[in-house]
């Protein structure tokens, strides 16, 4: 990779490598989300994807991630900016909104992305909560509230 290139080329002439590097490993894309039936309203909860590998902010099926999880969205240049429920700080959304990276992205800082603006140590997996709590995990601020 040289340079900005999101700066210098469209989300779909990104190279795959590109692409994935624009994902800072968050997480937030990871927690389980919740849809109210009534008003379709999006609920993030403090639960995370079982295959959510903790210590390093990814997933550890991430080549099979959608055939074992059939509601996971695999994010790509032809989806990426009409997914009404992705995070506010997520890498690829601010990309689109404003047309280039935070300053705290891992591509600017060349560090990996702080503690403080990821997932790790701050959530619970899906394995360990059966599914009729799950509201009892919402976050009543979004998904900013960890």
């Amino acid at each position: 990779m040289t340079g900005e290139f999101w700066k210098n080329k469209k989300p779909d002439e990104f190279t795959p490598e590109e692409w994935e590097s624009v994902c800072a490993r968050c997480g937030r894309c990871c927690l389980i989300k919740l849809q109210d039936e009534q008003d379709d309203a999006i609920y993030y909860t403090r639960i995370i994807c079982r295959y959510f590998n903790d210590s390093n902010c990814s997933c550890s099926e991430y080549a099979n991630r959608c055939r074992l999880v059939p509601e996971c969205i695999k994010l790509s240049p032809d989806n990426w900016n009409q997914i009404g429920w992705m995070p506010q700080d997520c890498a690829y959304r601010i990309l689109a909104e404003y047309g280039d990276l935070p300053e705290w992205h891992p591509l600017k800082t060349g560090k990996p992305l702080e503690e403080t603006r990821s997932v790790k140590n701050k959530t619970v997996s899906e394995k360990d909560i059966p599914e009729e709590e799950w509201e009892d995990y919402i976050l009543e601020g979004g998904e900013n509230d960890l």
